[in-house]
């Protein structure tokens, strides 16, 4: 499975994308690996250059990526927010008096 996956990336990576999306791209890399590719994403898919979609559970490696955090909260809300995912984080705490770090009940509406 894994190298499969990252022959997968490796075919993506080496495409002229203008929109790219990724669903936990650092899965099965080593250490040195997700390095690698957070400089690759950064350098490739700078601001000018299009578009990168990335979902991960891998903090360090958005941290290094991201320019804008678009986050589904368990409040049903979207929140669109400009900077990195600690950024974010700040900002809910700070802005908002969340702790993002304690799990929120989610609130269900009856759609009927």
């Amino acid at each position: 499975g894994g190298q499969r996956r990252r022959v997968a990336l490796a075919r993506l990576l080496s495409g002229d994308w203008d929109v790219l999306a990724l669903d936990e791209p650092t899965n099965h890399l080593d250490v040195e690996a997700i390095a690698w590719l957070a400089q690759h994403l950064k350098t490739r898919w700078s601001r000018t250059s299009g578009a990168l979609l990335v979902v991960t559970h891998d903090r360090w490696f958005l941290d290094r990526i991201a320019t804008h955090v678009l986050a589904f909260e368990g409040d049903s809300q979207v929140r669109w927010f400009e900077g990195n995912f600690s950024e974010y984080e700040d900002y809910k705490r700070k802005v908002l008096g969340e702790d993002p770090d304690q799990p929120h009940r989610i609130k269900y509406k009856k759609l009927a």
